[in-house]
This record gives C-alpha cells, sequence and structure tokens, in this order.
C-alpha cells in the first residue's frame, strides 16, 4: 500500500469513528428528554385524578385547579365549604326567630280571620296589619276609666259579652272587663317587655307573640270582679268570678280559652279570666268534652315553646 494510500485509509476510519461517536451522542440525547416527560407524567397522574373532585363541589376552585398541585387544592377546598356554609345557614336564621315585630315562623298565617270560630295561636297567625272590621264598645264596666281600644270588640262578641255580664249580675257576681281587643303594634310592645323581664322563653308561655294573640281578633277579652282584684293574676283563679264564668259562659258563647291541665296544647299558662267568644253551639261542646279550641279542631300540637 502505499503512502497516499495509507493516509486516505486513515482520514476514512477517522471519519468513521467521528460519524459513529456523533450516532451515539444522538442516541443518549432522547433518554434525558424521556426521562423529564417521565417525571411529568407522576405528577400529571395525581393532578388530573384528584382534579374532578374539587371541581364537582365547587364550581370556582374547580377552574383554579389544574395550576396547584393536586395534594394541595383539596384541602384548601374543604375549609373554605365548612365556615362558609355555617355561617351563612344558622346565625343568619336565629335573629329570625326572635324579632317581634314580625310573624313566627314556625306557624302559618289563617286564611279566615274574620270567622267567630277562627283558631289562633303558636301555630296559626292572623294575617299582616290585620284589624277586625266591626269594633264596638260593650255597654258593661271596666276596672279602668281610660278610654281606649282595650273596651272593645267584635260587635257579635260585645253583645254576647252585655248578656254574660247581665246574667252574672242576677246571680250576685259583679265582673269588670280588664282588656279586650289589642292591636297589633300594641302586642308588640307588651310582648317586647315581658322578654325584657324575663326572657322570651318564660314570656312566651304567658304572652303571644305579636301576630299571634287571641286578643287582636277582638274576640276575647280577659275579665275580673269589678273590683279589679286579682285581674289578670293566678289569684283569679278560684274566686268566686272565676267559678262563675267556668260553669256558664259557654250559655253565653264563651270558653275558658287557656284551661288548667292542657297547657302543652294551648301553649300557654292556665288563665281562668281570659274568655272567649266562639258562639254557643262550639261553646257548650267545648266545655261538655272538657277540650280545648285546638282539640276541638283536631290541631292538638303540643307546643313546646
Amino acid at each position: 500500500m502505499t503512502h497516499s494510500r495509507k493516509i486516505q485509509a486513515f482520514l476514512l476510519a477517522a471519519g468513521l469513528t467521528a460519524v459513529l461517536a456523533g450516532c451515539e451522542k444522538d442516541a443518549a440525547g432522547p433518554a434525558p428528554t424521556a426521562s423529564a416527560s417521565a417525571s411529568a407524567n407522576p405528577s400529571g397522574s395525581p393532578q388530573v385524578s384528584p382534579s374532578p373532585a374539587p371541581a364537582s363541589s365547587t364550581s370556582t376552585p374547580g377552574s383554579s385547579a389544574p395550576a396547584s398541585p393536586a395534594g394541595e387544592t383539596k384541602p384548601s377546598a374543604s375549609p373554605t365549604a365548612g365556615p362558609t356554609a355555617s355561617p351563612t345557614g344558622k346565625p343568619t336564621a336565629k335573629p329570625t326567630d326572635k324579632p317581634s315585630d314580625k310573624p313566627a315562623p314556625e306557624g302559618t298565617v289563617t286564611a279566615k280571620p274574620d270567622s267567630i270560630a277562627v283558631l289562633i295561636n303558636k301555630q296559626s297567625s292572623l294575617p299582616d296589619g290585620y284589624r277586625p272590621p266591626d269594633l264596638v264598645e260593650p255597654n258593661v264596666p271596666f276596672i279602668f276609666k281610660e278610654k281606649n281600644e282595650k273596651r272593645l270588640m267584635r260587635k257579635e262578641a260585645a253583645g254576647a259579652l252585655e248578656k254574660l255580664f247581665a246574667g252574672a249580675r242576677k246571680d250576685g257576681v259583679l265582673l269588670g272587663g280588664v282588656s279586650g281587643f289589642r292591636s297589633y303594634e300594641t302586642q308588640t310592645v307588651l310582648f317586647n317587655n315581658y322578654v325584657k323581664q324575663h326572657g322570651e322563653a318564660e314570656a312566651r308561655k304567658f304572652s303571644a307573640f305579636p301576630g299571634q294573640s287571641e286578643h287582636q281578633t277582638g274576640l276575647s277579652i280577659d275579665v275580673s270582679g269589678s273590683t279589679g282584684k286579682c285581674a289578670a293574676e293566678d289569684c283569679f283563679g278560684g274566686t268566686k268570678e272565676a267559678d262563675w264564668l267556668a260553669a256558664h259562659a259557654q250559655d253565653y258563647g264563651f270558653i275558658i280559652r287557656y284551661p288548667k291541665g292542657k297547657e302543652a296544647i294551648t301553649g300557654y299558662q292556665y288563665e281562668p279570666w281570659h274568655i272567649r267568644y266562639v258562639g254557643t253551639t262550639i261553646a257548650r261542646e267545648i266545655t261538655a268534652k272538657g277540650i280545648t279550641l285546638e282539640e276541638y279542631y283536631g290541631a292538638a300540637v303540643p307546643v313546646t315553646k
């Protein structure tokens, strides 16, 4: 082999070596790239799987979830949902139960507030702004001299009250009117004062929530002896006036609205002075059976507050 051929052979061998080295370099190059791709894949796998969970529970966190690692999105979503729902629901509802200038939430509004036999209690309220259309002043003595709404009753009930007072007087029992009609506004003032003095739970045992007072119907009146002694007080029970009312009120269309032993049904303590006009037919049936107006209507729902 000549010298020139040796040189050519050497250059050829060197070129082949360089080419082979370059191929090996190219072959090694994709390995890191594939490795990077593989490292992105494991990290993507956790992201894709947990991502739908936050998205389905809340629409807003779902859109931002891909930007955060999957392991961090879930914990942050959980605390956000819990505290947000709790303050929005409970604290807002509680004050709604308390205000005395709106109907209580646990009842319904009666459809026939002008009915003589209407049932008004802690489950059934009067319509907003209700005022009886036929209020008059009965011709009976009251224990106070002022001329105010407490002297008023609905016309039919007022006429029956006059007969009741006359019947009592004939039997030697002198009665006096204490409190008849009471507007929504007056009941609100009274109820709020009782709440301040006794707390709401205690006040609701003897005072009606505004809109749920029978006095607002114009069909109820508190009665005492003519002197006013024990008027609207527990000591009225057992007096000759109270005994006469219990025995004879039915004959004039009245009932003892909150009888003893029925507190769990009426929602109010025993009030022997509080009589309610319902008409003689219903009054006699209720008295004969020893039931309440709630039981008469089959609406005897136990009252807890």
